[in-house]
């Protein structure tokens, strides 16, 4: 690389880094398996996170357009719903080992 060049970011650890958080790959899973869930029922689906933690990663998401956020509740934007062969994957692998 030549001196002044920005090196272009991995995507593969670009996507990695947004999966390796454990509730954020949770929320994923969880809003992947269903059409739409409320803030509550997420939260109920998800014992152990915080209120905080819960609001944080699903602000986050909504801002990568990972999910949509309506009156409704939160669901999977079209963008989020391509992960659904990546988590597929990650299922069977994990299965595997």
């Amino acid at each position: 690389m030549k001196k002044g060049e920005k090196k272009e970011p991995c995507v593969v650890s670009t996507v990695a880094e947004l999966l390796s958080d454990t509730w954020t790959m949770r929320i994923i899973h969880t809003l992947l398996s269903t059409k739409r869930m409320r803030f509550c029922e997420l939260e109920r689906s998800l014992p152990g996170i915080s209120t905080r933690t819960l609001t944080i990663k699903l602000r986050t998401l909504v801002e990568k357009d990972i999910l949509t956020k309506t009156d409704e509740g939160y669901s999977m934007s079209m963008l989020g719903k391509k992960l659904r062969p990546v988590i597929k994957a990650m299922e069977q692998f994990g299965k595997q080992l």
